[in-house]
């Protein structure tokens, strides 16, 4: 799989799609699923254009790396679901076709609101 320029992250990125914003630094932007799998269900992508998680391991800067995860724990507390302000969440990227990855854009998953379940079935 290769990076697509005109993938739906890329478009929400560039402003040519909305989202419902959670959040954004330099890093990251967060928006709400617009088809929600839980109670919660939000994304946090990272600006850069990176695949998946062995693409942006492999690339990304010290930098991005850490916003990107500094993002994740940013929006689990946004949220009222990390540890500290609520009862957990679960955070899920998918990667590659027998990994379920649909769009070719490094994507966190944050479910959370209600009990999440079996890991898989």
């Amino acid at each position: 799989m290769s990076y697509e320029d005109n993938n739906i992250f890329a478009k929400i990125l560039r402003g040519e799609i909305p989202c419902k914003k959670i959040y954004e630094d330099e890093y990251v932007l967060s928006f709400y699923d617009i088809n929600p799998q839980k109670k919660i269900h939000a994304l946090v992508i990272p600006k850069g254009k990176y695949i998946d998680l062995d693409d942006f391991c492999k690339n990304a800067s010290p930098n991005e790396m850490v916003g990107m995860f500094k993002g994740i724990e940013e929006v689990a507390k946004k949220l009222s679901i990390s540890n500290g302000k609520g009862k957990g969440y679960r955070a899920l990227t998918n990667i590659g076709s027998d990994g379920g990855q649909e769009v070719p854009h490094l994507h966190f998953h944050l479910f959370g609101g209600e009990k999440i379940g079996k890991m898989v079935e």
